[in-house]
């Protein structure tokens, strides 16, 4: 099966932490990388989980607060010092253009390749970037800010060739791509072989959600409905809920809530904050919640499966 796993450069808040760095992941799928936030030293980070800037072609951006955005100048002019060509498509709210257009103007005049801003309706919940094998749909967040999730779901591909068949009736190499696409082939003497004879079907196809700052959202469930892997920030314990409501983040528990309703596969959080001198009693009250949850941390790459998650360090 071809890899679709996350790897997490930082999942600490807005406040530095000697343990934790700042927001950001990237996706690894079909040799292209994907970014989502941005934080500062995440170029650092990107270099230390050994992914190549080269693979990367779109960074996805949450909100305008720093610890989501501000390694984007570094990284920007990273890529030009590399001698970088291909274009890079730079996704966020539209709040943040003139600092991404100012990041361009002041690092990159003569760099030799072209950053591409695409701003995002942080409203709405819509298909905003897609290839042959993947879409990229926006999650409208509640913040104090115009804010954004992502969620990252494979295309479903086509359906499995059964050789042993192929050979049995004897079908021509140029009938092979209908098949795989649906189709059923009738013989010469007119006797017609279902598509179900001849094919097995697709692999299942593979999804990540990655949400960012927000209050408690239960209108994100029918969203998230059974993806694979989602990460929701937990920026603090359930006996903060208070002050999670006033500052427009979530708790674990309502964390594992969202990961609950929407009946995902497995929920990592993140996003600590400092004032947490452990994380582990996080990790308690989302399991009492929703049992398959894990602690994002720094180095971490987790493999995305068709039925399950495996938690792995660089």
């Amino acid at each position: 099966m071809i890899p679709f796993s996350v790897h997490i450069l930082g999942c600490g808040s807005a406040n530095p932490l000697q343990r934790h760095r700042p927001s950001s992941q990237v996706l690894s799928t079909r040799g292209k990388l994907f970014m989502v936030d941005c934080g500062e030293g995440t170029q650092v980070r990107f270099s230390r989980q050994g992914l190549s800037l080269s693979r990367l072609g779109h960074i996805f951006v949450t909100h305008a607060h720093g610890d989501h955005c501000f390694g984007l100048p570094g990284l920007i002019n990273t890529m030009g010092l590399l001698g970088r060509t291909a274009q890079l498509h730079v996704h966020a709210p539209e709040e943040l253009r003139p600092y991404v257009e100012q990041a361009v103007e002041l690092f990159c005049q003569h760099s030799g390749y072209e950053v591409i801003f695409h701003s995002v309706d942080t409203t709405q919940y819509a298909l905003i970037h897609e290839d042959r094998s993947l879409e990229v749909w926006s999650l409208p967040l509640s913040h104090s800010v115009p804010c954004c999730g992502y969620l990252f779901r494979e295309k479903l591909g086509p359906r499995h060739i059964r050789r042993e068949m192929i050979d049995t009736y004897d079908i021509p190499v140029c009938y092979i791509n209908n098949i795989k696409a649906g189709a059923s082939f009738t013989l010469p003497d007119g006797t017609m072989l279902p598509n179900s004879l001849l094919t097995t079907p697709p692999t299942p196809t593979r999804s990540w959600a990655y949400v960012s700052d927000t209050a408690f959202r239960p209108q994100l469930a029918p969203l998230l409905r059974g993806v694979d892997l989602l990460y929701h920030e937990a920026t603090f314990a359930a006996d903060d809920e208070v002050r999670a409501r006033h500052t427009f983040h979530s708790t674990s528990s309502q964390a594992a809530t969202i990961a609950k309703l929407a009946g995902v596969h497995r929920l990592c959080i993140g996003h600590f904050s400092a004032r947490l001198g452990s994380e582990r009693a996080l990790l308690g009250e989302a399991r009492s919640v929703f049992p398959d949850t894990i602690l994002a941390n720094e180095g971490m790459e987790i493999t995305v499966g068709e039925e399950r998650c495996s938690p792995q360090r660089s």
